[in-house]
């Protein structure tokens, strides 16, 4: 349903608003860097529930508290019109108010502080400086006077943010330290996050450039960014053969390979498509990630099994 489509009948009731407005289909990237960097954690002997639940609530808020801030902003700023290509903005459509808007962002992004207080008592203040690092900028995202996305640092920004960050941000808090398996792991986890941005800047880049929102598929152009998207598939699927065969890790590293035949059909179809159709791959990218991370969580804690049972009957 895009917002040109929304009539009286189907208009969604308030709670319909404000779940659309959260973006669903989106928090995939806020789940998955908190699984698979809970894995690592686990595969270290320091798998800590209670702090690893709290960072995946905290990751779920910030990611919705974004989801708000880009909601409103992009509105304010004309980039969400009623021509807009993707599924239906909340503020734009008239579903809900830009003042109302920004105040679920900041009870959300509250919510989320408060968490970070509490994974500050357990891993220390850097938890906290790290938290409020990621509300501001996903506020800067599309707010303030120099909105990363806005200006071509949206991708750096998400790869940064939903990859290095949290990743190891999940593993310090349960272990206290970052160690090489957590900066391996976060790097396919930030190459979908970014993909999904990606699919969405490319559908959106002929309206982009008439509102003056220069994102990489603006400057670049869209072949550069349909390269761009099979660079960080690549990447992706790169890590775990790399973790195979150094020894890092065991064979059932390689579950995420599994979703080879997607990556593929996405890729084809991401450098075909144009327009509306992107919308399917855009989710289809977000269903990649959510699947890759969840095999990739899933192999690294197999592999972990495998050598303390092995280690076990030797004994």
């Amino acid at each position: 349903m895009t917002s040109a489509s929304i009539s009286s009948t189907s208009r969604p009731s308030v709670v319909g608003s404000w779940v659309l407005a959260a973006r669903p289909k989106t928090l995939s990237a806020a789940s998955v860097p908190v699984v698979v960097g809970s894995a690592c954690a686990f595969e270290l002997d320091g798998l800590r529930p209670g702090p690893a639940l709290a960072a995946l609530g905290g990751a779920l808020l910030l990611q919705i508290g974004a989801n708000f801030a880009n909601d409103v902003y992009d509105y304010e700023k004309g980039a969400d019109t009623a021509e807009r290509l993707g599924p239906t903005r909340a503020v734009q459509a008239g579903l809900i108010r830009p003042a109302a808007m920004k105040r679920g962002m900041f009870v959300v992004f509250g919510l989320a502080f408060l968490l970070g207080i509490y994974l500050m008592s357990v891993a220390g203040p850097v938890i906290l400086g790290i938290g409020i690092a990621s509300i501001l900028s996903a506020i800067a995202y599309t707010g303030g006077p120099y909105p990363l996305g806005y200006n071509g640092l949206g991708d750096m920004f998400v790869f940064v943010f939903f990859g290095l960050v949290a990743v190891c941000g999940t593993v310090f808090i349960q272990l206290g330290r970052v160690p090489e398996l957590a900066l391996w792991c976060s790097l396919p986890v930030g190459a979908l996050a970014t993909a999904i941005l990606v699919v969405n800047n490319l559908r959106d880049h002929e309206q982009d450039a008439r509102v003056g929102k220069r994102t990489l598929a603006v400057r670049w152009g869209p072949k550069a960014v349909i390269y761009e998207y099979g660079f960080l598939l690549a990447l992706s699927y790169a890590v775990p053969l790399f973790l195979a065969t150094s020894s890092a890790e065991g064979r059932f590293v390689l579950l995420p390979l599994l979703t080879l035949p997607l990556g593929r059909r996405l890729m084809r179809a991401v450098a075909n498509e144009k327009g509306r159709d992107l919308n399917a791959r855009l989710a289809g990218t977000a269903k990649l990630l959510m699947l890759f991370g969840l095999l990739f969580a899933l192999g690294i804690v197999l592999d972990h099994l495998r050598t303390a049972h092995a280690l076990g009957t030797t004994s």
